[in-house]
C-alpha cells in the first residue's frame, strides 16, 4: 500500500513538473528590446511604407490608417513552432480592425484570428480585446484580426491597420472602427508557446 501511495506522490510530483517546464518561458521580452510605433497615414503614405509588394488598405471617406511598426532583437533561442502575435485593439470597444496587411511574407507572418488566443484574454484583463467578443446572452463572435508571426527574424515588422468608418451600422460592429484617436489605441507583443501556451503579454503602445 505505501509503496502504492510513494508511486502516486511520484507520479503527481512529475506531472506538475513538466506542466512547469512546459508553460515556462524560454526568455522574458527584455530579452528582446521591443520598440514600436504607430502613427495615422494618407494611403499615399501607407503605400510608401508598405513597399510595392504589399498593396495598402484602401481608404475613403472618413476611414482611418493607421501605420504600426515593431522590432525586436534575435530572440535567443528561435520560436520552434511558436510565435509572436501582435495585436492593435481600439480600447474603448476592445475590437481588432478586420484588415491588416504587413511588410513580411506569408509564409512568416499570418492575418487572422485563433481560438487558443482566447487564453490571452483570460489571463490578461488589459488584453480582454484578443479574445472573442460577447454578442448574446450566450454567444461569442471572433473580432478582427491580428498579426501571427512565426519567424523570429520578421523584423522590423511594419503594418497598416484599416478603420473603416460605417455611417449608420444596423448593429454594433464586432470589429474597430472610425473615428478613433490614438489615445485610443493599444498595441501589444504576445509570445505563444508551440502547444498554445501563452509565455508573456507586452504592451507597447496605449
Amino acid at each position: 500500500m505505501l509503496a502504492i501511495i510513494l508511486a502516486a506522490i511520484v507520479v503527481v510530483a512529475g506531472v506538475g513538473a513538466w506542466r512547469w517546464s512546459h508553460n515556462r518561458p524560454p526568455y522574458g521580452p527584455g530579452a528582446l528590446a521591443i520598440t514600436s510605433s504607430l502613427t495615422f497615414v494618407s494611403f499615399a503614405e501607407a503605400q510608401t511604407a508598405l513597399g510595392e509588394h504589399a498593396p495598402a488598405p484602401l481608404a475613403s471617406g472618413h476611414d482611418q490608417l493607421v501605420l504600426g511598426q515593431v522590432s525586436w532583437q534575435p530572440p535567443p533561442k528561435p520560436l520552434d513552432g511558436g510565435r509572436f502575435v501582435v495585436f492593435l485593439i481600439d480600447k474603448r470597444t476592445n475590437r481588432k480592425p478586420a484588415e491588416l496587411v504587413a511588410t513580411a511574407s506569408q509564409e512568416a507572418v499570418s492575418l487572422g484570428s485563433a481560438g487558443v488566443e482566447n487564453r490571452i484574454a483570460e489571463r490578461y484583463s488589459w488584453l480582454r480585446g484578443a479574445g472573442d467578443v460577447k454578442v448574446g446572452e450566450n454567444e461569442w463572435r471572433s473580432s478582427g484580426n491580428r498579426l501571427g508571426v512565426s519567424d523570429e527574424k520578421a523584423t522590423p515588422l511594419t503594418f497598416v491597420a484599416r478603420f473603416p468608418y460605417l455611417e449608420k451600422p444596423d448593429r454594433e460592429p464586432t470589429i474597430a472602427t472610425a473615428p478613433v484617436a490614438m489615445a485610443d489605441l493599444l498595441l501589444a507583443l504576445v509570445y505563444m508557446g508551440p502547444d498554445g501556451q501563452v509565455y508573456w503579454a507586452q504592451r507597447l503602445q496605449g
